[in-house]
C-alpha cells in the first residue's frame, strides 16, 4: 500500500508538472532553449570527437597490429625530443628491395615483409585519361601484409610479379573514373606508353587517417616500375613492411630487425641506425593521450554550456514558485505534503531539463546527417552519446531545480494563501 501511495504521489507530481508547462509556454520555451543549446555544446563535442577517434582507430587498424614499417622517416620525434629534426634524416639511404629479400631469408620472426614505393603517371585508356595517377609497386607480399580484398577478378602471381609481367591491379574508384562501368578485367591501360593487362580491381576502402587510398591506385610489380622511374637518388616513400609472426612480442621483432638492418648496412657498434623502425602503436599510443586532452576540453566547453542553461532553469523555477505561492498555499491547506509539493517542482526542472536536451540532441542528429553526406569522414550519434545528453539533462534539471523546490516545500499554508 505505502508503495502505490508513492507511485500514485509521483504520477500526480509529474502531472501537476507537465500541465503548469504547459500554461505557461512562454517561459517554457525560454527554459528549453538554454539547456538545448547546453546539450547541443557538450554532446555535439563528443560526437565529432567519438567519431574522429572511430575513423583514426580504423584507419591504423588497417595499417595492420602486427605490422611494422621500415623507412627512411620515422613517423614520430625521437624519445626525449619536442622537435622533428628533419636534418637528421634527410641524407639516410632510402631502403631497398634487395634489403627486404635479405630480411626476410634471416628473419626468424617475420612472416610476410613486401617493399613498396609510389610515384604518379597519366593513365589512360583509349581516349580516357587521368592525369598524376599514383602507382603504387610493390613485391608480391602485398595482399598478405595488407587488409586488401578483390572485387573482381585476381591478385598477382609470384611470377607475374618477379618476372614483372605487363599486368596491373586496380584500386575501385579509379576503375570508375577511367571505364566508367566497363568491365576492366582483360582490357588494357597505358602508362608512358607501355600497354598493361588488368587483371583484377580491389574492394573499395576509402581514405585512410593519412589522406591516402587503394582505391585511388595502380598497382603494378617493382620490377616493372624500376623500369619506369629511377629511385636510387630518389625519395619516392621506398618502405620495407614487415608482418610478424603471431604472438612474436613487438620489442624482441623490433631488436631482431634492428640488429639484421644494422648488419645489412654494415653499420659500426657506436654509430646511429641510418633507418627508422615504426610502429602502429607509437601512432596509437599519441593518439590516446590526444584524445584523453580532448575529452577534458569537451566537458570544460560543454561544463560552461550546461552551467548556463542550468541557471535559466533554476533562475525561472524560482520565479515559478513566486507566481504559484497562492496555490502552492491551497495545496498544502487540502492535505499535500511538502514531499509532493517537493516533487511537483523537481519533476517540472527535470521535465524541462530532458526536453530541451532532447532538442539539443536531434539538433547534434541532424547535424551529423548534413556533415556525413557533405566530407568522406562518418559522424554518428552514437547511443552512449544519446543517454549521456539524457543523463546529464535530468541531473542538470535535478540540481536546477532541487533549490526551488525546497522553496515551495517550505512554504507555510496561511503565508502563502495571503501573499500579494
Amino acid at each position: 500500500m505505502k508503495r502505490l501511495l508513492i507511485v500514485r504521489l509521483i504520477i500526480e507530481s509529474f502531472n501537476f508538472a507537465f500541465n503548469s508547462l504547459k500554461v505557461n509556454r512562454l517561459r517554457t520555451f525560454l527554459s528549453l532553449l538554454g539547456i538545448t543549446i547546453g546539450i547541443f555544446a557538450i554532446i555535439s563535442v563528443f560526437t565529432v570527437i567519438d567519431s574522429l577517434e572511430k575513423f583514426i582507430r580504423e584507419s591504423l587498424d588497417s595499417l595492420g597490429d602486427n605490422m611494422v614499417y621500415i623507412q627512411k622517416w620515422p613517423w614520430t620525434p625521437p624519445e626525449g625530443e619536442t622537435e622533428y629534426p628533419y636534418w637528421k634524416y634527410l641524407n639516410r639511404p632510402s631502403p631497398e628491395v634487395e634489403e627486404n629479400d635479405l630480411l626476410l631469408r634471416r628473419a626468424k620472426n617475420v612472416e610476410h615483409a613486401v617493399f613498396l614505393f609510389g610515384f604518379g603517371r597519366t593513365v589512360q585508356y583509349e581516349n580516357t585519361k587521368v592525369d598524376n595517377a599514383e602507382i603504387l609497386a610493390t613485391t608480391h607480399a602485398l595482399l598478405d601484409c595488407w587488409d586488401l580484398k578483390m572485387e573482381r577478378g585476381r591478385y598477382f602471381t609470384e611470377s607475374e610479379m618477379t618476372s614483372g609481367a605487363p599486368v596491373a591491379v586496380l584500386g575501385s574508384e579509379l576503375t570508375d573514373d577511367i571505364f566508367e562501368g566497363l568491365n576492366p578485367v582483360g582490357r588494357s591501360i597505358k602508362l608512358q606508353g607501355r600497354k598493361f593487362r588488368i587483371i583484377g580491381v580491389y574492394e573499395e576502402k576509402g581514405q585512410d587517417l593519412f589522406g591516402t587510398s587503394m582505391d585511388k591506385r595502380v598497382h603494378i610489380s617493382v620490377q616493372n616500375a624500376l623500369t619506369m622511374v629511377d629511385i636510387r637518388n630518389r625519395d619516392a616513400g621506398q618502405t620495407i613492411c614487415i608482418k610478424a609472426k603471431r604472438n612474436v612480442d613487438s620489442d624482441k621483432l623490433n631488436a631482431e630487425l634492428t640488429g639484421i638492418m644494422r648488419s645489412i648496412r654494415k653499420l659500426k657498434p657506436m654509430e646511429e641506425n641510418d633507418f627508422a623502425i615504426n610502429e602502429v602503436s607509437i601512432i596509437s599510443n599519441q593518439f590516446d593521450q590526444f584524445f584523453s586532452a580532448f575529452n577534458m576540453a569537451g566537458w570544460i566547453i560543454g561544463g560552461f554550456s550546461i552551467l548556463v542553461g542550468g541557471f535559466g532553469i533554476a533562475n525561472i523555477m524560482f520565479v515559478s514558485v513566486k507566481e504559484r505561492t497562492k496555490i502552492i498555499g491551497i495545496q498544502k491547506s487540502i492535505g499535500a505534503k511538502r514531499y509532493f509539493i517537493l516533487f511537483e517542482f523537481i519533476f517540472e526542472a527535470i521535465i524541462l531539463s530532458v526536453i530541451g536536451g532532447i532538442f539539443g540532441l536531434l539538433l547534434i542528429f541532424i547535424g551529423t546527417q548534413i556533415f556525413s553526406q557533405a566530407a568522406s569522414m562518418t559522424i554518428s550519434l552514437t547511443i552512449g552519446n544519446i543517454v549521456t545528453g539524457l543523463m546529464i539533462s535530468s541531473v542538470i534539471g535535478f540540481i536546477a531545480g532541487l533549490m526551488p523546490a525546497l522553496s515551495a516545500a517550505r512554504l507555510d499554508p496561511v503565508a502563502a494563501i495571503n501573499s500579494v
